[in-house]
Order: structure tokens, then C-alpha cells, then sequence
């Protein structure tokens, strides 16, 4: 049996949709809400069966990934998220790059030598790789309007992966992936789904309701802002955080949302002037993770949140 298990976002949406237009296969999908990421715990696969992972930390998947691993579990591993030790495993097979200027998506279209570009391409845009996007379509001949449709794709596929829980979302990530699934290419997905206009749709709504925001601290180096406790919010703090980080690129940016739990969810950009940080500083906290360039923390308690805003502006001062 196959297990496609893959982060709930662009990157993750994207780098499963290159690998299976490639090699397609049955399998069954494990996926959630992007901050949803010990995604190997639902996996009851046994000795012979295929897992392969996309875009969740293999240091925060450990202990199953080994569990798997010793019960004759075959895994391939994407990811571009701190990893710690990548162990060394006959059964594992291993893809990993944890610099700041790649995502996942990236990661598969190496392995593919470029087959299905374009699905990097609003991967990376997702993942607000600007740089690293331009150097994917620099050779590709796209025009600039192909190239903002790539973009504003990338931005709604991330949007929607955002939310406390699947309830929040205008689609379940796998609902999303088979939506894709028919489209090798992004342009004709853009053109004729209508969950692309469904998105795209929403995600104006939101961020029009995120333009009235001020900001719970600023600063010349960084910004803290405190959402409202609404599904609209929980759907656009990555969203808001990457048009946060564009638009002030010298600066660091955390965007805190209570969730039902009743703690706060944290997203973190490091200014896209000098990419590095924000993985290091989610990681003092204790469901805190991520990569260099962005990152976050999954459930911060409320008596934590001024312990966290003075780390934050420590880290980036």
C-alpha cells in the first residue's frame, strides 16, 4: 500500500502534484491544516508498504519515521524544514535542504529534472521565495502576466492551508489536491477550476478585512501584530505575514492568532533582507519550528505572549 503524507499548504500541494503527474500511484492521502505537521502518527503503514512525506520536519516526525523505518517501511522523504540528524536507514531515501532559498516543491523538481516547473514555480511564490522564484522562471520564457497568475496562485493555494482546524478552510487540503490532480499545467488549473476563483474570491475578502489591522508593536527592525479571533484571521496569518514581509523587507514580522484551545498561534518572517532567525527563535518555545526565513509556533500560551514579544524583538534588533 502507498501513503502520500504532505503538508497542507502550496508547497506541500505542489511538490505531491510534480511527483504523482511524474509517477502516478494509488495512494491513500494524510494531510491537515499547514501547522498540522506530525502527520507520520496517522500512518499505520507495515512492512512492504511506500510512504513518501513532502514538506513536514523530519526532527518533529522522528520517532515514528523510525518506528516505520524498523517495521520494513519504505519512506522518501521532501522537506526543507529543520531536520536535526537525518538518520541513515536502508528503508529511507532522503531529500533535504534546509537553506533559506528553497521549499520543497524545489526539492522535487530537481529530482525530476524540471518536468513539471511550473508547479515549483507557484510553490515557491507560496512560500515567498521571491528570489529563488525568478531564478526558476528566468529561463522559462514566461511574460510577466504568466508570471503574476503563477504568483497569485501560489498565494491562494497557501491561504487556504491556513486555519485552527480543517473547519476553517475553504477546502481540505487533499479536496484541494484532487481539484489539481487533472491539471499538468497550473495555467489550464487557473483557467478552468473553480476552485481557483473560489480562493481567490476569498482570500480578497480576507485580506481586505486584514487591511485595517495596526500593529500591537513596531518598530524600525520588527512588527508584532495581534489578530481577532475569527475564522477570516486564522485563515490569512501566513498570508498577511508573507504581504507584511514584502512590503517591509528589512524588517521581522510576527503574526499571533488565538486559537480554540485558548493559547495563541504564531507566525514568524525574518526580514526577506537578510533571511534567518525565525526557525531558531520559534524553537525556544516548545511546539515552535520551521526554517530560517519563516516560521512559527503551533500553540504559545496566553501567559507566554509577553515572554515571546520580548524574545522576538531580542532576535531581531
Amino acid at each position: 500500500m502507498n501513503y502520500d503524507v504532505f503538508n497542507g499548504d502550496a508547497d506541500g500541494l505542489c511538490a505531491l502534484h510534480q511527483l504523482r503527474l511524474a509517477y502516478p500511484v494509488k495512494a491513500e492521502l494524510v494531510t491537515g491544516v499547514k501547522r498540522d505537521i506530525k502527520l507520520l502518527d496517522r500512518v499505520q503503514a507495515g512492512a512492504g508498504d511506500w510512504v513518501t512525506v513532502f514538506d513536514i520536519s523530519l526532527d518533529s516526525n522522528r520517532s515514528r519515521l523510525m518506528q516505520l523505518l524498523e517495521a520494513a517501511v519504505h519512506v522518501e522523504y521532501f522537506d526543507h524544514h529543520y531536520a536535526g540528524e537525518i538518520p541513515r536507514h536502508i528503508n529511507l531515501v532522503s531529500h533535504i535542504d534546509v537553506s533559506a532559498d528553497v521549499c520543497t516543491s524545489i526539492l522535487v523538481d530537481r529530482s525530476l529534472e524540471g518536468r513539471f516547473r511550473l508547479w515549483a514555480v507557484v510553490a515557491a511564490f507560496g512560500d515567498n521565495l521571491g528570489q529563488s522564484t525568478r531564478s526558476l522562471v528566468g529561463s522559462m520564457g514566461l511574460a510577466e502576466s504568466q508570471i503574476e497568475q503563477l504568483a497569485g496562485l501560489g498565494k491562494y493555494l497557501n491561504y487556504n492551508g491556513y486555519g485552527d482546524s480543517v473547519d476553517d478552510l475553504h477546502f481540505h487540503p487533499a479536496k484541494l489536491y484532487e481539484e489539481m490532480k487533472p491539471y499538468p499545467d497550473p495555467f489550464d488549473f487557473i483557467a478552468r477550476s473553480t476552485a481557483f476563483n473560489l480562493l481567490a474570491a476569498g482570500f480578497r475578502d480576507d485580506m481586505a478585512m486584514a487591511g485595517s489591522l495596526l500593529p500591537l508593536s513596531e518598530e524600525p527592525c520588527h512588527a508584532a501584530y495581534l489578530l481577532p479571533d475569527a475564522p477570516w484571521a486564522r485563515r490569512v496569518v501566513g498570508v498577511f505575514a508573507n504581504r507584511l514581509a514584502t512590503d517591509h523587507p528589512s524588517r521581522a514580522h510576527a503574526v499571533i492568532t488565538p486559537t480554540r484551545h485558548g493559547d495563541y498561534a504564531v507566525s514568524v518572517r525574518a526580514p526577506i533582507a537578510k533571511p534567518e532567525g525565525a526557525d531558531m527563535l520559534c524553537m525556544k518555545f516548545e511546539t515552535g519550528g520551521g526554517r530560517k526565513a519563516a516560521a512559527g509556533i503551533n500553540r504559545l500560551p496566553m501567559d507566554e505572549l509577553d515572554r515571546f514579544l520580548a524574545i522576538f524583538a531580542e532576535q531581531f534588533d
